[in-house]
């Protein structure tokens, strides 16, 4: 069975953004599972709805950006939200088990905004609706829990990094020559540099594939 990492961006995201200063606790109560761990889930965030609304997290997901009290490290959780009216409005609740694994402390101050872009793993029969589609197919957001949108594929990665290209036909990995991304970035102009790629085709081989939300 196929393993891949979906990543999703959401391009209203930035031109919607609010970003509101939150305190960001561990709260014991919330469970880090092994799904979460293992990305086939992203974590809970539980706001306050006047919070949420404020946020407008259309698609249910923020991310919560602070800094570590130690050296200053920036540091983002991206999750769920639900919503919960015990949350005090200027707090959002994580899980301790998380929190203190990303920052070294169960309690800091941060900011919370909905999330750009965030991913999800699968490995299990949903994978098999995404074999032979190509770059710029679309598929249900239903497949990863995200409802009335399609997702659009944008690129991706095999599991040896090589990326995707959308003028290369087919699922074969192979030598060309290249002038420009995805997978060469000239520093002069003009400069071309022969690089392996993949084809347009997810396969069993690739590890990564990289959408974009459309209605």
């Amino acid at each position: 069975m196929a393993d891949f990492k979906i990543v999703i961006s959401d391009p209203e995201a930035p031109k919607q953004e609010v970003i509101v200063k939150v305190k960001i606790v561990g709260d014991p109560e919330i469970e880090m599972s092994e799904k979460v761990k293992e990305g086939f889930e992203l974590p809970v965030i539980k706001v306050n709805p006047s919070l949420a609304e404020k946020l407008k997290a259309k698609h249910g997901i923020i991310t919560l950006r602070m800094k570590k009290p130690d050296s200053g490290e920036k540091v983002k959780i991206t999750g769920r939200v639900i919503n919960d009216e015990n949350t005090p409005e200027n707090e959002v609740h994580v899980s301790a088990e998380l929190l203190v694994n990303k920052t070294g402390t169960n309690e800091l101050e941060g900011e919370a905004f909905r999330a750009r872009a965030w991913q999800v793993r699968i490995n299990d029969e949903r994978t098999r609706r995404l074999i032979g589609l190509r770059i710029g197919d679309t598929f249900p957001g239903d497949l990863i829990g995200l409802k009335n949108v399609q997702l659009q594929i944008k690129g991706g990665t095999d599991n040896s990094g090589f990326p995707m290209r959308p003028d290369i036909m087919g699922g074969v990995k192979k030598r060309v020559l290249l002038s420009g991304p995805p997978g060469f970035h000239p520093k002069e102009k003009g400069e071309r540099r022969r690089k392996m790629v993949r084809g347009n085709t997810i396969t069993e081989d690739i590890v990564q594939i990289n959408t974009v939300i459309r209605y």
